[in-house]
């Protein structure tokens, strides 16, 4: 018996049946916030509190050293140690290194940390032009083609049956490949790269009874998390893995599959219980981390998907307190759109919402830079997740060694939170966050850091700073970064498995959102599953979000040119005010008049005045003055420039139109519902007091 007790009375029905579901296949089907680690985590305690297998016995596979890392801290904050969590690279580079004298004897070999060279060199053997993205495009082709199972011999015809289009020449792109697999042997021994050692492991098991039995002996249970995203590579290492048991637990959604172009397949999940016919199957759709208003969108956008995977879809229910209705708006160009976003996180900010609790999220890397850069203008502190990790910042390097310092020093109390504040004093650490970009920027990862040093010592008490550092480098490792003080910039791919309270999901746009290259697809080929994935990318940033959603597109790309943009498809029939009729336009887009002739207005400038430049001006000339001297006030007290507050030609539409609440206010172009929060109130005064 175990020596931990286990309160299964802390699970919902749902999940209670899926962690004492007996012993053997059991497939949990588990919707976005429905609690799926936390019920593999009891399911695996359970095996062990049963007496169904020891802790020893077990090998959780997940995706990414993270959420490997998370299982174990919470394995083991319910009392259970032992339990090897892993990736599924990470498993197989420790195995091989154990089972290599036996397979092939003192052949050495090395791990390749980066194939981006050798891809380069076979680039140039063949007579290719070697640039940056000729190589990434083809390096990610052989990462396609490894875990497809596909070889450089059958690379081409792999190419018609997968209905997949090569980024260059195919004949070309199997001769690098080639090429690549021949430079990786080296006169001294082989280099392997992260593929090879799935490659390895399996052949191992397959060929090597010896090795088998070994392996088989050690590990009995086994548990696969994101199994929609496992591909034919990884499941042939985990069928050798298994060999003829069926001790397995694996978790996915079919509707979150949104990895298909590195390999990944969601047919092993959709699959299972023909495999394993008699698996048990149970189905998670309690969403204990999202709104119902944020739910109802996710269940629209994805009962709208067609194909294999629609199939399987999951009706989420939203578990949290009713929150506010997820919000969309058209705006006239990016710069507009970020601008009007910034403004609204300055809303949410002065409203409590803390800025490591917003995101803004994007289909492409490209899209951050605008949003960026609105972000330093409004003095809003970002982090663009995929930039330098954490562990790798320069301060929290200097914090390190500063820890280490300290930690030779005898002279020291046994307080690691008090040692390490005093120690990152001198490294730009203070009591009050200071001004300036980059030194609040420093501030806050070395408050981070202190904070991460304060739970580790909250969670084991006694620990010593020797022990923090450790468990520091165990973080590091696994990538187990702290949450930092700050507005997250992410793409969606990238986003996946992360929450937020409020999530804006920006450059909502065909050829955005879908991508291109999938309506090209569809296109060329009658391939709907390419679009099928960009609306399961969708689906996931929906339900990224806690209570917070906004969703924005910008029709044209600068302010000026010609609202050439569509609307993203996935919103057909799902934004409430713009209905069906209008499915690619929005008020936003459509014609405007001019408020003195009602002509058609064309020019930007004419469509912010709400009227032709050429036509007679209504203003109050009075009001005028008076709306540009507040404006100055409001600029200098913020220390931005005055066309940051309003631009003249909004204030002078103001002039014009006269509003007297905030309805006239917000019909004028250049008040958005940010600048409403902001300075609605000022500047309706300003106009009252005048007029009066």
């Amino acid at each position: 018996m175990s020596s931990f007790e286990l309160d299964l009375e802390a699970l919902d029905d749902d999940q209670r049946v899926a962690a004492t579901a007996p012993r053997g296949p059991v497939c949990i089907l588990a919707g976005a916030g429905t609690g799926k680690t936390r019920t593999i985590t009891y399911r695996i305690a359970h095996l062990v509190d049963q007496g169904f297998v020891s802790p020893q016995r077990v090998l959780a596979v997940t995706f990414t050293s993270k959420a490997a890392g998370e299982m174990r801290d919470r394995l083991l904050s319910m009392g259970v140690t032992g339990v090897q969590a892993r990736t599924f690279h990470a498993a197989a580079l420790r195995q091989l290194r154990y089972f290599w004298p036996q397979v092939a004897g003192d052949l050495p070999w090395r791990l390749v940390d980066n194939k981006f060279p050798i891809v380069s060199r076979a680039v140039r053997n063949v007579g290719m032009d070697p640039s940056k993205e000729t190589v990434r495009d083809i390096l990610s082709e052989i990462e396609w083609a490894k875990a497809s199972l596909i070889s450089a011999d059958g690379y081409v015809e792999a190419l018609k049956a997968h209905d997949r289009i090569a980024p260059k020449d195919p004949m070309k792109v199997a001769k690098v490949y080639q090429r690549y697999e021949e430079f990786k042997s080296q006169p001294d021994g082989m280099l392997l790269d992260f593929d090879d050692l799935l490659i390895h492991v399996a052949g191992a098991l397959e060929n090597a009874p010896a090795v088998a039995e070994e392996f088989r002996q050690q590990y009995r249970t086994f548990v696969v998390d994101e199994y929609q995203d496992v591909t034919p590579l990884q499941q042939r290492v985990l069928n050798a893995w298994l060999g003829e048991r069926d001790d397995l637990t694996v978790v996915g959604d079919a509707n979150q599959t949104i990895y298909s172009f590195t390999g990944a397949s969601p047919d092993f999940l959709l699959d299972f219980s023909k495999t394993y016919d008699n698996a048990t199957v149970v189905k998670l759709q309690r969403d204990y981390r999202s709104t119902p208003q944020v739910t109802d969108l996710a269940n629209t956008v994805i009962d709208k998907a067609v194909g294999r995977a629609a199939g399987t879809r999951l009706r989420l229910e939203g578990m949290r307190d009713p929150g506010p209705v997820p919000k969309f708006h058209a705006y006239e160009s990016e710069e507009i759109e970020a601008k009007e976003v910034a403004g609204e996180i300055l809303t949410l900010l002065n409203q409590g919402v803390a800025a490591s609790e917003i995101a803004i999220l994007y289909r492409t890397n490209f899209q951050s830079a605008v949003f960026e850069e609105a972000l330093a203008d409004a003095g809003i502190v970002y982090q663009v997740r995929g930039g330098d990790g954490f562990f790798h910042r320069q301060e929290i390097i200097e914090a390190t060694r500063a820890l280490h310092r300290a930690a030779r020093r005898t002279d020291l109390p046994n307080d690691p939170v008090a040692i390490a504040k005093a120690a990152f004093m001198e490294i730009g650490l203070s009591s009050a966050e200071p001004e300036g970009a980059q030194a609040r920027e420093r501030w806050q990862s070395l408050s981070a850091l202190v904070d991460l040093i304060s739970t580790i010592v909250r969670d084991q008490p006694g620990i010593d700073l020797p022990g923090v550092i450790v468990d520091l480098q165990r973080r590091a490792s696994n990538k187990q970064a702290p949450t930092m003080e700050g507005v997250t910039l992410s793409t969606l791919h990238a986003a996946k498995g992360l929450e937020w309270d409020a999530v804006f999901l920006v450059g909502l746009t065909e050829k955005l959102l879908p991508i291109n290259q999938a309506i090209k697809a569809q296109g060329d080929r009658g391939d709907d599953e390419a679009i099928e994935e960009e609306r399961r990318l969708f689906y996931v940033g929906i339900t990224r979000a806690r209570i917070h959603l906004l969703c924005s597109w910008a029709l044209a790309k600068t302010t000026g040119s010609r609202a050439s943009r569509q609307r993203t498809r996935f919103l057909d029939g799902v934004v409430p005010e713009l209905g069906d009729a209008s499915a690619h336009t929005s008020r936003a887009s459509r014609p405007k008049r001019c408020r003195v002739c009602n002509g058609y207005l064309n020019a930007p400038a004419d469509k912010v005045l709400g009227r032709h430049e050429t036509c007679e001006s209504l203003a109050d000339e009075e009001v005028f003055t008076a709306l540009r001297q507040w404006r100055a006030r409001v600029a200098k007290d913020i220390g931005k420039p005055a066309y940051v507050v309003f631009t003249d030609a909004t204030l002078l539409s103001m002039a014009e139109s006269l509003p007297s609440d905030k309805n006239g206010l917000l019909s004028i172009s250049g008040v958005g519902p940010a600048k409403m929060e902001q300075y609605g109130d000022e500047v309706l005064e300003v106009i009252s007091s005048v007029r009066t």
